[in-house]
């Protein structure tokens, strides 16, 4: 009878909304009081994730006018197209980056702030024709690499990698310049669709591949050379977690692989701590690799044990005798 009473009373709209805002209320001040020296984010503003989204779809269009811009950019007003877009996408990344800095320089004046965000958008955007130049290497790696690529326009719509990658530059320039949390979000949007995992500060070179791409995970620190490949479920990822004298844990230090030029790693690979793959190397599938391995290496797992049995004769030993008599009468075939 009292269930009842209070579904009743919850299908009316009858909890007590003050109680739950004051616990709330409550619960984050305790929060704040225990996070000061991380001085929260968001009493002001926060970056936006919707925002950081729609700008960073507009860049990718901006960057890629023919292919990732809107439907009517032929190549007669691709410029102007490009022109627009960059003129109000550039504003709006700029505000985004205003509301990190004011964080970032807690305590400095306004003019500092403005001051800040503006140097970060005006070089980010100097940076977009050599982004530009970067990703084309980029493309022309999936397409050469994957036999089953028929153009570099089928690369640039359609592989979940290069939608990765091109948000990786994009938020690795970001990074660089000083603005990691917008950078951050950029490279989680990514992520979000994709399932390919790249912090913003890891160091990617030219002509980078990653096939198929889901559950791809590269670190921080990690950096990753020319020409290199990647297949899917390969982690670059950290072997240990060094704390401070308090048990927090240090941040930054380099803690993920180097990949020399020419490396190729196959799916489900594993590549932990601070070594070095030296080039031209090969890493087979499912390795788990925690040791460095000098250029021209090839490693791979030992051959795992296995056996072949019939599921016909283990399961149904009786359908054995049933086909042989069929394949006396010339249908046995037709299993």
């Amino acid at each position: 009878m009292a269930d009842e009473q209070g579904s009743e009373m919850a299908g009316q709209g009858h909890w007590d909304v003050d109680r739950l805002v004051a616990e709330l209320s409550a619960a984050r001040s305790r929060w704040r009081q225990s996070q000061q020296h991380h001085a929260e984010y968001g009493a002001e503003g926060f970056p936006s994730r919707d925002n950081l989204a729609k700008i960073t779809q507009c860049l990718c269009g901006a960057l890629f006018p023919l292919r990732l811009g809107a439907g009517f950019v032929r190549l007669h007003n691709e410029d102007a197209y490009v022109a627009e877009t960059l003129q109000a996408v550039l504003g709006q990344l700029h505000g985004q980056i205003r509301l990190e800095q004011i964080y970032a320089l807690k305590g400095q004046p306004a003019v500092a702030v403005d001051r800040e965000a503006a140097r970060i958008i005006a070089a980010f955007a100097d940076s977009l024709p050599a982004l530009r130049v970067l990703l084309d290497t980029d493309v022309d790696a999936a397409f050469l690499g994957d036999p089953a690529a028929r153009s570099v326009d089928e690369v640039l719509i359609c592989y979940p990698s290069m939608l990765a990658i091109i948000h990786h530059r994009l938020a690795h320039r970001l990074y660089e310049l000083g603005a990691p949390l917008v950078a951050r979000i950029v490279s989680e949007i990514a992520h979000g669709k994709t399932g390919i995992d790249i912090h913003p500060g890891a160091r990617i070179g030219p002509s980078f591949f990653i096939d198929h791409g889901t559950g791809v995970v590269i670190g921080e620190t990690a950096i990753v050379g020319a020409r290199v490949r990647l297949y899917q479920g390969v982690t670059l990822g950290a072997r240990s977690f060094p704390a401070d004298d308090k048990g927090a844990l240090e941040k930054a230090l380099p803690r993920h692989p180097i990949i020399e030029d020419d490396v190729v790693i196959y799916a489900g690979a594993t590549v932990l701590g601070r070594i070095i793959v030296g080039s031209r190397s090969v890493i087979g599938g499912n390795v788990w690799l925690t040791d460095s391995v000098p250029a021209d290496s090839n490693v791979r797992q030992a051959k795992a044990q296995y056996e072949v049995t019939s599921r016909v004769q283990v399961s149904a030993p009786h359908r054995v005798h049933a086909l042989v008599e069929e394949a006396t009468d010339g249908i046995g075939e037709s299993i």
